[in-house]
């Protein structure tokens, strides 16, 4: 969903990795993160077409890493066909992303 002045006005449907079910919490479990992310960087030579690259892992993914001794993992895009490229020039980086079950 984006999401202008607070209001959404814009839905689409999304696909998520291998493993949909629980937040990523390791390296190489195909999982998606949840939490508050922001868009850190654009990517318009992606494999997958144009990838907006997410901020993840962020201090909890780390902390949770650590504690159970494993890798966060990085390099979460959001990107696709078709509809990445109506997002792609209405999203800069730094737009606050938030993924929730």
């Amino acid at each position: 969903m984006l999401v202008s002045g607070g209001k959404p006005f814009k839905i689409y449907t999304v696909a998520l990795g291998t493993e949909p079910i629980g937040a990523k919490q390791r390296q190489g479990d195909h999982k998606t993160p949840e939490g508050i992310y922001t868009i850190d960087s654009k990517n318009p030579q992606s494999e997958f077409h144009r990838a907006l690259h997410l901020s993840y892992p962020n201090l909890a993914d780390r902390e949770r890493a650590r504690r159970l001794g494993v890798s966060p993992g990085g390099d979460v895009e959001i990107h696709g066909l078709g509809a990445i490229d109506e997002i792609w020039p209405m999203v800069s980086v730094g737009t606050p992303v938030e993924i929730r079950p």
